[in-house]
């Protein structure tokens, strides 16, 4: 007698809820959704299992497949660029390369090359040709925590 059958004469669709459970808990363990999928997998092939009757080695071949299944699909969702705002992370450490390319309009002047502009909830120290309050403005690049900016052409 195999595990398998022993496990599924003994505890039946149990088997696969205690497994599913089992494999999430090591999800937790072991972050990556890579145990996610066998997990709920398992699940699966328990809900069905008391739904249906069936062998265990149909049982096996379901979880298997839906295993995979579930792995490409999630690996597939995962991969997408849910926000448009630096989703891969790249930029974490350099906030100011976020900026790159967008229009702000100056709420005081540039004066001697230099000035102050507030983006959302910070004020950024900016560089660029002498502006007055109102201009619009283009950042084109970044010096650490300074922005370098140009004015918009309309």
């Amino acid at each position: 007698m195999s595990l398998f059958q022993w496990l599924n004469e003994t505890l039946g669709p149990w088997a696969w809820m205690v497994a599913g459970v089992l494999l999430l808990g090591l999800e937790i363990l072991a972050p990556g959704t890579f145990f996610l999928w066998f997990g709920v997998s398992a699940v699966i092939v328990g809900i069905l299992s008391f739904l249906l009757d069936w062998s265990w080695q149909f049982q096996f071949i379901a979880f298997i497949a839906i295993a995979v299944i579930s792995l490409f699909l999630g690996r597939r969702y995962f991969r997408r660029d849910h926000s448009s705002d630096d989703a891969d992370g790249s930029k974490i450490n350099q906030r100011a390369d976020r900026y790159l390319g967008r229009s702000y309009v100056l709420g005081e002047p540039i004066v001697d090359g230099a000035g102050r502009l507030k983006i959302d909830d910070t004020i950024w120290r900016i560089s660029g040709p002498d502006s007055a309050a109102g201009s619009r403005v283009t950042v084109t690049a970044s010096q650490g925590a300074r922005l370098i900016v140009e004015p918009t052409q309309a």
